[in-house]
């Protein structure tokens, strides 16, 4: 059989504020382009969205910079309050340069200032704002998960995509820092491969290969198509969070 991968932006979402119920904005918009979710979609929502629906806007002004902070900015050229924010949902800085900081966030991620945003966040009545991380991105995405699935009656998946460099290669890309309903990885380890043999050390990214996927529709500038639906996959390993994707302290060779 011809295997086939479907992914279509969710159209008509509005811009989200904090508060707004995400899988009810998700499920109307579906409704409105006469889409439904069937079993084994996977519905990939960008980490923005959620962050502003939960209210994680920081308003800069409001932010005392403490001396590390103040230290740090003048080193690097940046604002000393965004500093602040940064290390406040760091647990280390793993390398600094001028105007990037690569942190190591307290939920494990290893990535660019901590997640802490400010494209298309926008000021408010002209103040600055940062947007942080989701607290809890695999409980996130299994609250929106257990609406879509009652509300379509479907057994889905549902993915939080973030942007993120890499060591050694330029450009950004689509990983998962929140999963639910679907296994974030696989592994192939003990199986065989097309010859017989025994695979030892593949362990497939699956939730990090939806996210990057479904960034090819949802962009990273003005596109405003934050919620993908992912149609085609199937998998038979178990649940497993996003969470499960940091890699362990003692695996590491490059800590």
């Amino acid at each position: 059989m011809t295997r086939r991968l479907e992914l279509f932006a969710v159209p008509g979402l509005p811009m989200i504020a904090s508060g707004d119920p995400l899988a009810t904005l998700i499920g109307d918009a579906l409704a409105r382009a006469g889409e439904t979710l069937r079993d084994r979609d996977v519905v990939v929502l960008a980490q923005k969205i959620v962050s502003k629906a939960e209210g994680r806007l920081v308003d800069l002004s409001a932010v005392t910079p403490s001396a590390e902070a103040i230290r740090l900015a003048a080193e690097i050229g940046k604002d000393p309050r965004h500093v602040e924010v940064i290390l406040s949902e760091s647990q280390r800085i793993v390398r600094s340069r001028p105007h990037l900081m690569i942190m190591q966030h307290r939920l494990g991620f290893v990535m660019a200032n901590a997640g802490v945003d400010q494209s298309n966040v926008g000021p408010l009545d002209g103040l600055p704002r940062v947007l942080l991380l989701p607290e809890n991105p695999d409980g996130s995405a299994e609250a929106i998960r257990v609406a879509l699935a009652a509300r379509f009656s479907a057994r889905i998946g549902v993915v939080i995509s973030d942007s993120f460099g890499r060591p050694w290669r330029r450009g950004t890309t689509g990983v998962a820092i929140g999963a639910a309903g679907l296994p974030s990885l696989i592994d192939l380890r003990g199986t065989p491969d097309l010859f017989g043999r025994t695979l030892e050390v593949s362990v497939i990214g699956f939730a990090d290969e939806i996210a990057a996927a479904a960034s090819l529709l949802q962009g990273q500038a003005v596109e405003a198509q934050p919620v993908v639906v992912l149609r085609g996959l199937d998998w038979s390993a178990p649940d497993l969070p996003a969470s499960a994707l940091v890699r362990p302290p003692e695996e590491d060779l490059f800590p």
